[in-house]
């Protein structure tokens, strides 16, 4: 203090008194003192500079604020009282470089100044090298769609559990913040299945396109779980004979319509359903489970798909009603009508979307 009262007559006067014509001028000589030789200060010397500027910098004009923001900002070991004040300042070009990168502010001061202060605060504070889940909470509560998608782009930035439900939550409606979080190391894959349930299919095909080969597999895993999810509840029968009898069939050349037609009439159910999805291409699982819905539409769509005659799509549809149902002949007719006028193109676009979603 002996220094800087040498260096600045009537410093003593000016800091008890509050001469506004001579603050400014202080303020800059005394901080200049402190950016001389910040490193070698001890503890002491730094909470004794806090002491002279937290008074004497909010007199100081706008420009001399900016800038001596900018320069603490940047010191480990800056006057933690004066860095908080600066930080508070409802003026962003002050309070803007210290809430982005100063070390000295801890997340109690971050977390009440994001409770306080404007979205402008909360989205400087998003460019923090490393954000708490505790901060990352009030962001995400209290933040505008900008400061939510930063934080989430952030990669030094951690989230809580709630954290990221709340996040998920609003990627629903927010495409660009869908491709932020699924691009996040720290995405759980249970997370990541939240996150894609609620996407549409356009935004999924995007993420697919910007996340490493890790993630892409990841999601393509998930999808296959929220497809599967997505099907129609039904038994899940035993497929283990059926399948051998159909894979050695094709493996001989012989699994043909007319093969599938006799297992249809025979009442096979599990045979005919697994030559269906071995000529289909589609997941058996899948198909087990879209054929145990409450439609047999699916029949017409691989019938259609398959060329397979009227006859033979018929025996399917009884097989899917079962012995214990017989459907009406009127019934019977509009289905072939139907299926006469199923286009191959429909039907073709229908299973390729089976077969896509069944790992994508």
């Amino acid at each position: 203090m002996a220094v800087a009262t040498s260096l600045i007559p009537g410093l003593d006067e000016i800091v008890k008194r509050g001469d506004p014509r001579r603050r400014s001028d202080v303020a800059r000589a005394i901080a200049e003192l402190f950016f001389r030789d910040a490193a070698k200060f001890q503890p002491e010397l730094v909470d004794l500079f806090d002491d002279l500027l937290v008074d004497l910098v909010p007199q100081a004009d706008l420009q001399a604020r900016v800038d001596l923001a900018e320069r603490f900002s940047q010191l480990a070991n800056a006057p933690r009282h004066l860095v908080d004040q600066l930080a508070r300042e409802n003026e962003l070009q002050v309070a803007g470089p210290v809430l982005r990168r100063s070390p000295v502010l801890d997340d109690a001061a971050l977390i009440e100044i994001a409770r306080l202060k404007g979205q402008d605060h909360l989205l400087a504070m998003t460019e923090r090298p490393k954000l708490s889940a505790d901060v990352t909470d009030v962001l995400v509560e209290r933040g505008d769609r900008d400061v939510v998608r930063r934080a989430a782009g952030n990669a030094g930035a951690e989230f809580s559990p709630s954290g990221y439900s709340e996040l998920i939550k609003r990627a629903s409606r927010d495409g660009v913040l869908t491709l932020k979080i699924g691009q996040r190391d720290d995405l759980s894959g249970e997370q990541l299945k939240e996150l894609l349930g609620g996407t549409l299919d356009v935004i999924r095909r995007r993420l697919s396109t910007v996340v490493t080969p890790a993630r892409q597999s990841e999601i393509r895993r998930a999808m296959s779980e929220i497809e599967e999810a997505g099907l129609p509840p039904g038994p899940r029968r035993d497929y283990t004979g059926a399948q051998r009898t159909v894979l050695a069939l094709h493996g001989e050349g012989h699994l043909t319509e007319s093969a599938l037609l006799g297992f249809a009439k025979a009442g096979k159910y599990e045979e005919s359903i697994a030559a269906l999805a071995t000529m289909s291409g589609v997941k058996l699982s899948v198909l087990d489970r879209l054929m145990a819905g409450d439609r047999y539409d699916p029949v017409l769509i691989l019938g259609r798909v398959l060329n397979l005659g009227w006859p033979t799509v018929r025996a399917l549809i009884l097989l899917w009603f079962g012995p214990q149902r017989a459907p009406a002949d009127a019934d019977i007719e509009a289905s072939r009508v139907n299926f006469a006028r199923l286009m191959p193109t429909t039907a073709e676009r229908v299973v390729n979307f089976w077969c896509t979603h069944q790992t994508i």
